[in-house]
């Protein structure tokens, strides 16, 4: 099959995926679309390849199928690349198609090539550009959220830096966005392919258990649901059930937070009841008519009951979830939701756009979604001067769970989850957050830092006199909570250093001197100061106090013994620093990358040059790990963990700077590792510990520290290993100890 064969037959299933949709069949813009494109792409080939059409079609593919967005969206993502790899204008597509598909096209063009650029201040102007043409026409990042899609399915043609690059800023960045917009079925598949390629024997053991245990599943579903087959059909109910099985990279994560193995979860199975409502019937009284039903076949749990009917969460998400005890003696959630819930669940907001109702739910939902938009325009306004906590604050605030908190008169404010009291006031209004002084949370007294949890009451206290703490900083959560308070401690200090300016100059007046440029420098540099204005500011608070040694050190400056106890006393050499493992001189000249470095290979770590590269503190890798390379402002090599929360935001911030390395030890050297221990506390269990280590395995032990409170103990043992392979050999050992319930690294 030719090139051309290959194209025309992947845009006739993309025509057929179309007609069988709910929307007006305007098939003619469409071809006109496609024909457009396919003559501006004629001859360009992808990366891998492949002709560069295949893309866009697979893009507008995924529009249509699986997100269910109609014409005007499949002509945006058929010509999406047309502005970046051609040279047409935005004039040519407008003339041809109209105002709103060059709009949508535009837009797309603006954030092309990922949200991230080289720099930093780069990745957070594109960030914006990509929220602000969001807040014009949803369907931008919609169809930005397809084709991210559509580069992750085909990753695998990458070279394996730029796999790291582009599977962390989805983790980051898409996926959550997915996530928010309500969009389940591909946020969950972006997650799983950033899993596949983020760490690939991880996710295949997980496929290849769920396998396994497939059979087991089925029948504990089977025998779970035949009862409520029944039920159901004695109410008449037009229903479906699905079983629901949690994806790899949702395995994972639990295990990695809860530091269990893949045998503890419970939850890997749950249930949902898929019903079309009847006519006479409002539908969330059909949810709670089947819940009835179900709790009289099976026990609830008490704490696990989830209403997401009366108040749907910001993305338009409703159904109503409730845990039950299966005959199998295993807790099993069962997710309650009509068919018009269901296809929001999955398809997001786009979803509503097939239901045209004025129903309550729906104005919700849009009014959620508008003011999250909102949302995005207030912290624009006054964005992060730092271009990594502008993008780390939006992702606080926008991809946050959400919880529900009333006022004092009764409303219903919706908050990120770990939200504090000030947060709170802040989101009501500026002048609360302000002068806040307290809170009553549900009539009790309560800090400024405290969190919130839902169904909350907050009344705020306020006092004139108060006003916005440099320590508030660490108080808040939220995006608008933050800028609103670094925006404030802005203008205080730039009044402090007006009022500091004027303190020094009168100061300088009556010893006859006056304010220079020299002079100044002499002081900051004195009181270590990184600029005039923070010594205008620390004067002005009295942090600085003005006397005759800033007299002598304008007119003297430091000598001999006096500059050196003043500026190098406080310093105390360090002869060695740790490395990896390995004890390396101080000042010892690590790897440094020059311009004409390959960041496209594959380094290797060897017991001869493993002392050349960088070991943060954040994580303590091992050979065996999974690690990405990341070259620093040092243009050093710093190597990191791929499941680090650190090694996350950097392949997701600076994914040029993303290297794939690989270990090539072999036993040479030993590593510091630490084991965090939890068990029921009895007599000897340490000694066991100890002698599974020294004798069995031959380990050093480094630290021992134990904890015991109520009958339970905690530990930390650090020891040294070869390998990741050896030390889950020793994990497994010591989970074998009676009274021993947990092992895991940290």
């Amino acid at each position: 099959m030719t090139d051309k064969e290959m194209i025309d037959k992947a845009f006739e299933q993309l025509l057929e995926s179309y007609m069988h949709s709910s929307h007006r069949k305007k098939v003619d813009i469409i071809k006109q679309a496609y024909n457009f494109a396919t003559r501006a792409h004629e001859g360009q080939l992808r990366e891998s390849g492949e002709p560069y059409m295949q893309h866009p079609i697979r893009v507008a593919t995924i529009i249509s199928r699986e997100m269910g967005l109609g014409s005007t969206s499949i002509c945006a993502a058929l010509l999406h690349d047309v502005l970046e790899g051609t040279d047409y204008t935005i004039d040519d597509i407008e003339n041809i198609f109209g105002r709103k598909i060059a709009q949508i096209v535009d837009g797309l063009t603006k954030i092309a090539g990922g949200i991230f650029g080289d720099k930093a201040s780069e990745q957070a102007e594109n960030f914006k550009k990509l929220l602000l043409t969001m807040s014009e026409d949803i369907r931008v990042i919609l169809i930005k959220i397809c084709d991210r899609l559509d580069n992750m399915r085909h990753l695998d043609k990458q070279l394996e830096a730029k796999r790291y690059k582009i599977s962390g800023e989805t983790l980051y960045i898409y996926a959550p966005l997915a996530n928010r917009l309500g969009l389940n079925t591909i946020k969950t598949e972006l997650e799983d392919l950033s899993f596949k390629y983020e760490h690939p024997e991880e996710y295949e053991g997980i496929v290849k258990k769920l396998a396994h245990t497939n059979e087991k599943r089925t029948e504990l579903f089977d025998n779970f649901t035949g009862p409520i087959r029944k039920a159901l059909d004695a109410m008449g109910a037009h229903y479906i059930i699905k079983a629901r099985v949690k994806s790899p990279y949702s395995i994972w994560n639990k295990m990695q937070k809860k530091h269990v193995s893949f045998d503890e979860i419970y939850d890997i199975l749950a249930v949902r009841i898929i019903f079309t409502p009847r006519e006479s019937t409002d539908e969330v009284n059909e949810c709670f008519n089947i819940y009835v039903a179900l709790t009289k076949l099976y026990k609830s749990h008490p704490d696990r009951l989830r209403d997401w009917l009366s108040h749907p969460k910001a993305n338009g998400y409703q159904a109503l979830h409730v845990t039950l005890m299966s005959n199998m003696g295993q807790w099993i959630e069962v997710q309650i939701r009509s068919q018009k819930m269901d296809d929001i669940a999955e398809q997001g907001f786009a979803a509503h756009w097939k239901y045209k109702s004025d129903s309550n739910t729906e104005k919700v939902a849009e009014d959620e979604l508008n003011g999250w938009l909102q949302t995005i325009k207030e912290i624009l306004d006054d964005p992060q001067p730092d271009a990594m906590d502008f993008l780390d604050a939006i992702k606080l605030n926008l991809f946050a769970s959400e919880i529900f908190v009333f006022s004092p008169k009764g409303d219903i404010i919706t908050m990120p989850a770990g939200c504090t009291a000030l947060d709170y006031a802040f989101q009501i209004h500026t002048f609360l957050g302000t002068h806040c002084i307290g809170a009553k949370v549900n009539h009790k007294l309560v800090p400024l830092s405290h969190k919130l949890s839902s169904g909350d009451q907050v009344e705020i206290i306020t006092s004139t006199s108060q006003h916005v703490q440099p320590v508030w900083i660490n108080y808040v959560t939220t995006a608008k909570a933050r800028t609103k308070i670094q925006t404030l401690l802005r203008r205080q200090d730039r009044e402090y250093a007006k009022q500091g300016e004027e303190m020094l100059s009168t100061w300088l007046e009556q010893n006859g001197l006056t304010l220079t440029t020299s002079n100044l420098d002499k002081l900051t540099e004195m009181h270590r100061t990184k600029h005039h204005d923070q010594l205008f500011i620390a004067i002005a608070k009295g942090d600085i106090v003005l006397s005759q040694k800033d007299i002598n050190y304008i007119f003297y400056g430091a000598k001999g013994e006096e500059k050196s106890k003043r500026f190098t006393g406080w310093r105390k050499y360090i002869p060695f620093v740790r490395s990896a493992g390995k004890v390396v001189k101080k000042g010892q000249k690590y790897l440094t990358v020059g311009k004409d470095f390959d960041k496209t290979q594959v380094l290797y770590i060897t017991a001869e040059n493993i002392s050349q590269y960088v070991f943060p503190k954040c994580c303590q890798p091992i050979p065996g790990d999974d690690i990405i390379g990341y070259v620093n402002k040092k243009k050093q090599i710093e190597i990191h963990l791929r499941s680090c929360a650190e090694a996350t935001r950097l392949q997701s911030s600076f994914g040029s700077d993303i290297i794939a390395v690989k270990w090539d030890m072999h036993g040479e050297i030993e590593f510091t590792a630490t084991l965090a221990l939890r068990g029921i506390d009895r007599k000897g269990i340490i000694r066991d510990a100890t002698q599974v280590l020294a004798g069995t395995f031959d380990i050093d032990i480094h630290r021992i520290t134990t904890l015991s409170d109520d009958g339970i103990f905690n530990g930390e043992i650090e020891l040294k290993v070869r390998d990741a392979v050896a030390l889950a050999e020793v994990e497994e050992q010591l989970r074998q100890i009676d009274g021993m319930q947990t092992v895991h690294r940290i």
